[in-house]
């Protein structure tokens, strides 16, 4: 099966774990799917849905830091307050995202707005853009992404999180399931996609 592979790098990472509004602000260490459609979305200059694409990745950093970082609450015109709070953070992050829609390949070479991996100040850069073909393998090495609950063998932080968001404002979730978020590789003893130039199981959504 054809597939686009996208190298996508930047210098800081950031993807918030939804039950954190307050205090010290920790990162997910992979994006959740909904970055993931929003990325594309940003990148085709439209909404890009789950139905839409067959999208899969991986997912890995040099290392994790924590900076002070000062918000401000808005409350009305008056009385806005400001806070200092600690934010989590990935450095040098770097991503091959995998899409099965040749076509998205001018988006690519042409973004529509610009690329984050996470919030307004994590910009991004897309270094390559491949063409693979995806074969099917059994015991591959998988992880460094995100996969269903129940995975065989696979392990890591349970977080239930947003497939994608509706149109509507203020946007509303438009599904949420629990997901396993693998930080490491592990063998996957059953048949998944396999991307034999890079060696590793691709998990496809």
């Amino acid at each position: 099966m054809k597939f686009l592979r996208v190298l996508i790098e930047g210098w800081t990472a950031s993807f918030r774990y939804p039950a954190f509004v307050s205090g010290f602000q920790p990162t997910l260490p992979v994006p959740p799917l909904s970055t993931i459609y929003g990325l594309l979305s940003s990148i085709k200059g439209e909404i890009v849905k789950p139905d839409d694409l067959t999208v899969g990745f991986i997912f890995d950093y040099e290392s994790k830091a924590v900076d002070l970082e000062q918000i401000y609450e808005i409350k009305s015109l008056s009385g806005n307050k400001s806070n200092i709070i600690k934010r989590e953070f990935l450095v040098n992050p770097k991503m091959y995202l995998y899409v099965n829609d040749l076509e998205f390949r001018k988006y690519f070479e042409s973004p529509y707005y610009h690329v984050l991996l996470g919030r307004s100040s994590d910009l991004a850069m897309i270094k390559c853009i491949d063409t693979v073909d995806l074969s099917k393998k059994s015991n591959v090495k998988l992880g460094k992404t995100i996969l269903p609950f129940g995975t065989e063998g696979a392990y890591g932080i349970l977080q239930a999180l947003p497939i994608s968001f509706t149109e509507d404002v203020p946007r509303k979730t438009a599904q949420t399931k629990p997901f396993i978020l693998m930080d490491n590789y592990y063998n996957y003893s059953e048949e998944c996609h396999y991307d034999e130039e890079l060696d590793k199981g691709i998990w496809l959504w």
